[in-house]
């Protein structure tokens, strides 16, 4: 069974990233992007579904743990009836490369360890051929995936998992790696273990200083801001929702989806947190993202995508899965892809603007981006929607949508008149008092003395105005 979400902590290199439980198992891991097949996969169900898990031997006494200031590396520190070690995880930086890092070291007394590993691919489905190699360590192999275990000590194997024993004492230190490639290549070569970790401590550490963290809070701002940055993708841009699938909204529910894409309202408000903390280079990447990404007639926008920008993102059920506590189904891919949300003109055209703000310049490009998704809005803003609650039910004229987009006219607006754009934008101001006067007429209930979440008659039978590019 899985440990509880909360005692989770994530490990990643921004391309992807991995779960490690207070007990020191990883149970969850994609390689090489988040939205990639796992090898690791018991978070969502039994162990035999994928783990690799490191833990003492002796009868744990305590549990505590950290991540290094400024950084991804996260350090577990047991305390056991013999005496204490600590389990120090990451993963390289090093570009091009998939690896999970782990360490483990003496503090007091003498401590004996056991390492499982237990590689599953295909979400647990495939269970590897395990083969040492002449160099003693070990590789695992299914389809389209492999892996690669280095490790100090003997390991043997014994279904499919490879077991390996060992003690530390204080001073002493073990190294262990596990580097995923492809299948068909030749085996990569494994890391110089210490030398990785302290390579990415450094870039992590590099990242982070230039956020002075202010007042009592900041430790914890910090730490936000790192998880944000770790689902950011490096390469595109892109960032991602989530690091996982079918996490359920309620335990033993339905509502269990994969969040490991790049939804347009979620990164906006990334961009929001990392921009007022100083992060602006992230902001300009997206910014880049986006324009690639949603290249093409306004109407084709979709509110995901993959992280490099794809389009097609199928759903489907991964039946042999019995879900985090039985929570089912377990899905792979969105078939939210095909939705149309509204409100995520609002938050695309609001960051866009609050960017160019903090001097962030648009383009040309850029500016006729903006400037087509704003014509689009202001003729498709009365139509129904399917929400920002991504209900599945049919569309509606939900009240949050018509608001949002009112902030896209707005912003629209601003653009023009803070930066010297250029626009209609006498007819962006008849359309943003249009959704403003429906709002306020069909979308409150005097009755409930509030705005309601969708209102039948919202103006039904209304065109917009007409508005056309200039």
């Amino acid at each position: 069974m899985a440990s509880r979400i909360e005692d989770y902590a994530l490990i990643g290199n921004r391309m992807t990233g991995a779960l490690v439980s207070r007990n020191g198992s990883i149970d969850w891991f994609a390689a090489p992007r988040f939205d990639s097949r796992a090898c690791f996969a018991a978070l969502l169900g039994i162990p035999q579904n994928g783990f690799w898990k490191m833990y003492p031997a002796d009868e744990v006494k305590r549990v505590e743990r950290r991540y290094r200031h400024g950084t991804l590396i996260l350090e577990t520190e047991f305390t056991t009836s013999t005496g204490r070690a600590v389990l120090t995880d990451c993963t390289s930086l090093e570009s091009g490369r998939t690896d999970i890092l782990r360490t483990v070291r003496g503090l007091e007394g003498t401590v004996s360890w056991r390492s499982d590993l237990c590689p599953r691919f295909e979400y647990g489905s495939a269970t590897p051929w395990i083969d040492r190699l002449e160099d003693g360590r070990y590789t695992a192999t299914a389809g389209a995936d492999r892996v690669v275990f280095a490790g100090g000590r003997e390991t043997c194997e014994r279904d499919a998992t490879l077991i390996t024993n060992l003690s530390v004492s204080a001073g002493e230190e073990e190294t262990f790696s596990l580097t995923w490639a492809e299948s068909w290549q030749k085996p990569p070569g494994s890391p110089a273990v210490h030398d990785a970790l302290e390579m990415a401590s450094e870039q992590w550490r590099r990242w982070s200083c230039r956020y002075k963290a202010p007042g009592s809070y900041g430790e914890a701002i910090l730490r936000s801001l790192i998880t944000l940055q770790a689902l950011t993708n490096p390469q595109t841009g892109g960032i991602v929702a989530a690091g996982t699938t079918s996490l359920p909204e309620e335990i033993g529910g339905e509502r269990n989806w994969d969040y490991r894409y790049c939804w347009l309202r979620d990164a906006t408000f990334t961009l929001y947190a990392l921009m007022h903390a100083g992060f602006e280079d992230e902001a300009r990447s997206w910014r880049e993202w986006l324009l690639r990404t949603i290249a093409g007639e306004p109407d084709e926008m979709q509110i995901l995508y993959g992280v490099n920008g794809e389009r097609r993102l199928t759903e489907n059920e991964a039946r042999w899965l019995s879900g985090y506590e039985e929570s089912r189904p377990v899905r792979l891919g969105n078939a939210a892809s095909g939705q149309r949300q509204l409100d995520v003109y609002g938050e695309v055209l609001d960051l866009l603007y609050q960017a160019e703000r903090r001097q962030l310049k648009a383009s040309a490009e850029a500016w006729h981006m903006e400037l087509a998704l704003a014509n689009h809005v202001a003729n498709i803003w009365n139509e129904p929607d399917d929400g920002i609650w991504e209900v599945r039910g049919g569309r509606r004229q939900f009240t949050h949508s018509k608001v949002m987009t009112w902030v896209a006219m707005d912003r629209a607006i601003r653009s023009v008149e803070d930066f010297g754009h250029k626009g209609p934008v006498e007819q962006w101001r008849k359309v943003r008092d249009q959704i403003h006067s429906e709002v306020c007429e069909q979308g409150f209930s005097r009755k409930e003395r509030a705005f309601v979440q969708y209102a039948p008659r919202f103006i039904l039978g209304k065109a917009a105005l007409p508005v056309h590019a200039v």
